[in-house]
């Protein structure tokens, strides 16, 4: 199965949502037998955590919970069945899949709050997700690769990388990146056009392998 979340809050024009659209395209046409899901984070926002789902976390983390199965054991009062009811959907979504396809754009050097409303609602302790793969297409404004000034700012990839790992278990993460798209808006970049052109290329052939 293939997980695909789009979290751009741009609709038209957004190329994390293009990236995403090829690769799931590519994706379905391999697996023609393949099931598919698709939750757009920005048009139907996944709601922040309460404190219900910290009860929630806390009684997986104080008896030891590590099977997901097990994670209805923690539901106890009304409001914690609330809760429930708002993750259980989405993390039967993500322990069913195989792919996890993620377009997402860079935010303020880090990902947008409705892309973490997500990752916060399916996370608890000591989980696994090993096995899966996570792949992540995001659109930056500028230019955070290796070895540019703005490298140190991108807490875009080393975040999501971080987390997938640290709290999924989860290594095999690849993340395609079109950058330098203000360079189509901003006078100030104008004359990175055309780096802009080659990595949306780059990204474009990636994606659709």
């Amino acid at each position: 199965m293939l997980l695909h979340l789009d979290a751009s809050a741009r609709r038209a024009g957004s190329f994390s949502r293009t990236l995403s659209a090829r690769y799931a395209e590519t994706w379905r046409a391999a697996h023609p037998g393949g099931r598919y899901v698709y939750r757009d984070l920005a048009a139907q926002p996944v709601p922040h955590i309460g404190e219900a789902w910290t009860e929630l976390c806390d009684y997986v983390l104080e008896h030891e919970i590590t099977d997901i199965a097990r994670y209805r054991e923690a539901v106890r009062t009304p409001a914690q069945q609330r809760a429930w009811a708002v993750l259980a959907p989405l993390l039967d979504e993500v322990v069913a899949a195989e792919v996890i396809l993620i377009g997402t754009p860079m935010y303020n050097y880090s990902i947008p709050s409705a892309l973490k409303a997500w990752l916060d609602q399916i996370t608890f302790p000591r989980m696994s997700l090993a096995g899966r793969s996570f792949v992540v297409t995001g659109a930056r404004g500028g230019a955070y690769g290796p070895g540019t000034p703005r490298e140190p700012y991108d807490h875009e990839e080393r975040y999501l990388r971080d987390f997938f790992k640290g709290h999924f278990r989860v290594e095999d993460v690849t993340f395609v990146h079109a950058e330098l798209v203000n360079a189509r808006l901003d006078p100030a970049l104008a004359h990175l056009r055309d780096r802009h052109e080659e990595s949306l290329a780059a990204a474009l052939k990636e994606v659709a392998r």
